[in-house]
């Protein structure tokens, strides 16, 4: 991987192997929580579900489909939304965008670009972050909706 360097430890660069580190990502309004099976986003008071590990390419960019929730505080509202993360890593600051398809209102939402700092707690405004027991119950629930959607892909092909 490029971003590595000699006498530089991977933790400083964001990255482990060629994956986004674990841990806390935090920012203004924004948030990631990397762990080794999800990776849990919220930008301001939405948030959404990747798949982990997040595999950084030679260039430090990301790029992964998942859900997203666009109306989620203080009540989830609507369904969880098919959703691609795509963003670039600088040293320890990942600035990323979510692009989801509503398909209830049948438009494209961008969310971002936001940045966060690996290790960096988040500030969120009123909107609170979810807790490790729903991110796990959530994690859970992922690998049945890609099934699910790649059910619905074959059928309507």
């Amino acid at each position: 991987m490029l971003l590595t360097s000699v006498g530089c430890p991977a933790d400083e660069l964001g990255v482990t192997g060629d994956y986004l580190s674990a841990g806390t990502w935090g920012g203004e309004n924004v948030s990631m929580q990397i762990d080794q099976e999800l990776v849990h986003v919220h930008i301001g008071c939405t948030n959404g579900d990747f798949p982990a590990p997040l595999a950084v390419d030679g260039d430090g960019r990301i790029n992964v489909a998942g859900s997203y929730v666009l109306r989620a505080y203080p009540v989830q509202v609507g369904p969880s939304l098919p959703a691609q993360l795509a963003g670039v890593l600088t040293g320890r600051q990942l600035t990323f965008t979510v692009a989801v398809n509503d398909t209830v209102e049948k438009k494209l939402v961008v969310l971002g670009p936001v940045t966060v700092t690996l290790g960096r707690e988040p500030k969120m405004g009123p909107c609170p972050i979810c807790t490790v027991k729903m991110r796990a119950a959530k994690a859970a629930a992922l690998p049945n909706a890609r099934a699910t959607a790649r059910s619905r892909t074959r059928s309507a092909g």
